[in-house]
């Protein structure tokens, strides 16, 4: 009987040990994440509601729903850099409803015709550049009745660097993408000054980061825009679920070699919170959604430029009902 209770205290003995070390290597990772998070480049946006065109009844709406709105944007900032005089060549909105555990990536294609604070009618990718981040959030805000507080900004270069930390992302090239994308490769590659990697064949395959923001930039093969919102939806995706399945274990290497590349207005905190709730509740569902929708947007030339015109009331109610709602949207 002795020898019972002391093989069972020892086993209490090594359980405790063992639990001890992993709260350990937790408490060890969560600090070494935190203090890595001081490489993001920290970006600011008003604290003020009216500035950044979240409307109070809006707000008080969205206040039940748990879901947390990040404006997502893509620049290529080789001239201008991630603030002002770069368009966002992508822009999407990241919700994180933790009510459906699902991740929700929207799309907006950047020629949509809509209203820019202080500079009228215009395409929504042209407020990033009249105001950065501020008036590009202020812009998705007032057009479709959001609430976003945060962004995160990324230029392709280190967008490239992101998915080489990731190990590359599994993507079907078709064939007549190819010259495209190895266009775009001999482009940058003489930027950054080194060897060009080529995409030498189609069929589904790992791209680096070179090639991967090749394929994401690919703008004339296919149904144009609408194609190239989906490829960097593609992308994205691939990239979140290298990230989503690596663990809590391997979220301090992944952020080391991500945020420097990184611009956004979150503060350590909730970049740390953000991604341990999403970790922790095991969210990996993703599901897509574009404005406007196949159908509900037509090309105009408006005093001599070509907008994607569509009816903002639809794309609103649309955009509410894939975000909060748990089914998807019908045109």
């Amino acid at each position: 009987m002795r020898n019972r209770k002391k093989k069972m205290s020892k086993k209490k003995k090594v359980l405790i040990s063992v639990l001890s070390i992993l709260l350990c290597l937790v408490l060890v990772g969560g600090l070494y994440t935190y203090i890595q998070l001081n490489k993001v480049k920290s970006g600011t946006l008003s604290q003020n509601d009216s500035d950044l065109g979240i409307n109070n009844t809006v707000e008080q709406e969205l206040k039940s729903k748990d879901v947390t709105n990040i404006a997502l944007f893509g620049v290529d900032s080789r001239e201008a850099g991630m603030d002002k005089g770069s368009r966002s060549d992508s822009i999407m909105i990241l919700s994180i409803d933790k009510e459906h555990n699902k991740l929700k990536l929207t799309s907006i294609m950047r020629d949509m015709y809509v209203s820019v604070d202080g500079h009228g009618k215009t395409k929504i990718t042209h407020a990033y550049a009249y105001g950065g981040p501020q008036l590009a959030v202020k812009t998705i805000n007032e057009n479709f009745n959001m609430n976003i507080k945060d962004y995160a900004t990324v230029d392709f270069f280190g967008l490239e660097k992101i998915i080489n930390s990731v190990g590359g992302v599994q993507i079907d090239v078709e064939k007549a993408e190819i010259p495209v994308m190895n266009n775009y490769i001999t482009e940058t590659s003489k930027i950054e000054k080194k060897t060009p990697d080529y995409v030498k064949n189609s069929g589904l395959q790992n791209l680096n980061g070179s090639q991967a923001v090749a394929y994401a930039r690919i703008r004339y093969v296919g149904n144009a825009d609408y194609e190239r919102t989906e490829r960097q939806r593609k992308v994205l995706e691939q990239v979140i679920k290298k990230v989503t399945s690596g663990g809590i274990t391997k979220l301090p290497s992944l952020i080391n070699a991500m945020l420097p590349f990184v611009e956004t207005s979150m503060s350590k905190t909730d970049i740390l919170g953000t991604g341990t709730t999403v970790l922790a509740k095991k969210i990996t569902t993703l599901q897509q959604f574009r404005l406007p929708e196949d159908g509900l947007g037509q090309g105009e030339t408006i005093n001599k430029v070509y907008y994607l015109v569509a009816d903002l009331n639809v794309a609103k109610a649309h955009l509410y009902k894939f975000i909060y709602e748990e089914e998807m949207p019908k045109n």
